[in-house]
């Protein structure tokens, strides 16, 4: 099973920038998706940004539109999120998670936690002032 570990979690204020990676074990050139998600206290997980491997296809969620960026690099079996312009509502636990296989039109911000297989064990965003 494929093993993510994610770091660059933090502190920031408001507007500040953060760039949070996950390290992929195992990182496959066939078909992937790669999906960054985050949850606060007392809400349920959602997606953030999707990655699909082998197209470097990308989607984000609304909340995140034109703030942050996923992107891969593959020699190094690597995934970030460059997060910038950062609210204190994106403050939650950032988890990255793959699922391999499937199409690249079955990842995407509609992605579910549920239809992913492999998780990391999260890093922390906190923005205040």
């Amino acid at each position: 099973q494929v093993q993510l570990v994610e770091s660059g979690g933090g502190s920031v204020q408001p507007g500040g920038s953060l760039r949070l990676s996950c390290a992929v074990s195992e990182y496959e050139l066939a078909s992937n998706c790669l999906g960054w998600f985050r949850q606060a206290p007392g809400r349920e997980r959602e997606v953030v940004a999707t990655i699909y491997t082998s197209r470097d296809t990308v989607d984000y969620a609304d909340s995140v539109k034109g703030r942050f960026t996923i992107s891969q690099d593959r020699a190094k079996n690597t995934v970030y999120l460059q997060m910038n312009s950062l609210k204190p509502e994106d403050t939650a636990m950032y988890y990255c998670a793959d699922r391999p296989g499937g199409s690249w039109d079955l990842c995407g911000s509609f992605v579910r936690p549920e239809w992913m297989v492999s998780w990391g064990q999260g890093t922390r965003v906190t923005v205040s002032s």
